[in-house]
């Protein structure tokens, strides 16, 4: 690895992104864009992560004896561990050094992933997951604080917020072609395997690049706020699990559902008295702020239908195996990167409501188009279209409300509303998946106990009518989303320069 650091002196850089020029003493942190890059690396993996895994499933299952019960907690120990921890993690990042605990939840990441690769039982699988999730709740928001105080010049921190928003809306589609030519190729364990050398490499780099920071003042840890924000975010995760497996009148889904409730009000209780709370209301009470979160909470319940259905009506439908299936993904993530770049590049001239708003009726419409399938339907006609649409809108959405999630909020918050933002994000996926998949095997029910002159082809139709049902609700979460954005969100292309002051002055 002596040879890394090497490599980022040359002109490499500048040939990806012309900005990676620092030649001129301006002020501004030299290795700015560096340390986008080392980010990058890290945001790319923790993404990938979330869907490469996936693919892995089917073998693993085969090869340790994994019953269809315990299928779920290859990804329910991941987003258990990932989604309670966040906001901890993000207090921890603050306090301690963002750049340090960058590293460890970079090596930590890599250690878990390197023990589910090798892992000989099903139960050290799920440990591994666990602990990946918990080096993840470390690392997600330390990338995302570091990219928030490192850069400050408005342009130039539009276009760090759209490499990092091209790399998470397109990243999941990467990950499943990833996955689909490692395990056809190669093994499962190499999905997560892989991750190892991209940490080792961020990591090198990271040490050499990244600019510590941290927040002054009361850096005091609120362990009351810590137990019940980790315990109710938990519980509530774990419900919505169970509602997805054993429906929503189930006893343990209203037990979890219920103690959630209590806890997360017995939270922010806690937060209103103490002198130095995990999660200060000022972060999420500013309008802005508090909109984002929402709206990026109903953002991610309703796009976790297209990857979920999407795919089985690609492989279970239609026939494609997990690598065609993963390649039928690649316009998402074409479309993804081509308009993370339009927007960047409109966020400091237009402000973030006209783009985030059109985006998601778009996202909105494309979804729509996917109500039109049938298992006689093709890819090309009815998928191919809706994808493009629904990537477009999307890129448009994810740029600027990272940008909004963390708007006039001070150095000692930042990791905590970064966190924040990948909560949100993490409990929308969770009500996505319980909600979508009871709606969705609930019209599949209906229609086959009323189509039953279709003969053979009842099933096939009938699973496809859940499929589209649930795209339907998608599609109105997408557009609640716009409404709620268009309702909250009152900054303009002035508010960018504004945080960047604000950010930086702390």
């Amino acid at each position: 690895m002596i040879f890394l650091p090497a490599i980022l002196e040359t002109n490499h850089l500048k040939e990806v992104f012309p900005v990676f020029d620092n030649a001129h003493n301006d002020g501004l942190d030299p290795n700015r864009w560096r340390t986008l890059f080392v980010v990058a690396i890290s945001q790319l993996m923790v993404v990938l992560d979330s869907s490469i895994v996936n693919i892995a499933i089917p073998s693993a299952k085969i090869e340790l004896g994994i019953s269809d019960a315990n299928q779920q907690w290859v990804i329910t120990a991941y987003t258990l561990a990932f989604g309670s921890l966040l906001l901890l993690g993000g207090r921890i990042g603050d306090y301690m050094g963002r750049k340090k605990i960058f590293l460890v939840g970079l090596i930590g990441f890599a250690g878990a992933s390197a023990l589910g690769g090798i892992a000989s039982t099903q139960h050290l699988l799920f440990a591994a997951r666990a602990l990946q999730g918990v080096f993840g709740a470390l690392l997600a928001p330390a990338a995302l604080a570091i990219i928030s105080v490192t850069f400050t010049v408005p342009k130039e921190r539009a276009k760090a917020f759209g490499v990092i928003g091209a790399i998470s809306g397109g990243g999941a589609a990467i990950g499943l072609i990833l996955g689909g030519t490692l395990t056809e190729y190669f093994s499962w364990r190499w999905c997560l395997g892989v991750n190892v050398p991209i940490a080792v490499i961020a990591a090198t780099l990271a040490f050499f690049y990244v600019h510590e920071s941290k927040a002054t003042g009361n850096n005091t840890y609120d362990i009351p706020g810590v137990v019940t924000a980790t315990a109710g975010l938990f519980s509530l995760t774990y419900g919505f699990n169970q509602a997805a497996t054993h429906g929503w009148s189930d006893g343990h889904t209203l037990g979890f559902l219920g103690a959630a409730v209590t806890l997360l009000i017995a939270f922010v209780a806690i937060e209103k008295r103490v002198d130095n709370p995990l999660m200060p209301l000022r972060v999420v009470t500013e309008r802005n702020r508090g909109g984002s979160y929402l709206g990026s909470l109903i953002v991610g319940a309703g796009l976790f239908s297209m990857f979920l259905f999407l795919g089985l009506y690609l492989q279970v439908i239609l026939g494609y195996s997990p690598l065609k299936s993963g390649f039928a993904f690649l316009p998402f993530t074409a479309g993804i990167i081509v308009f993370a770049g339009i927007a960047s590049a409109l966020l400091p001239r237009v402000g973030p409501k006209p783009l985030m708003v059109p985006g998601l009726v778009s996202a909105g419409v494309g979804l729509l188009f996917l109500t039109r399938i049938t298992p006689e339907t093709s890819y090309a006609t009815h998928v191919l279209p809706a994808l493009l649409i629904m990537s477009s809108g999307m890129a448009l959405v994810f740029i600027p409300l990272t940008t909004t999630s963390l708007h006039a909020v001070g150095n000692h918050d930042t990791g905590v509303a970064s966190a924040m933002i990948n909560t949100s994000q993490q409990i929308g996926g969770s009500l996505g998946t319980a909600l979508l998949n009871t709606v969705a095997a609930t019209a599949t029910t209906t229609y086959i106990a009323t189509h039953g002159s279709l003969g053979e082809k009842l099933k096939p139709f009938g699973i496809t009518h859940g499929f589209t049902v649930a795209f339907t609700v998608s599609a109105g979460l997408l557009f609640l989303g716009a409404v709620v954005l268009s309702l909250f969100i009152n900054i303009g292309k002035e508010s960018v320069v504004e945080t960047e002051g604000v950010v930086a002055g702390h």
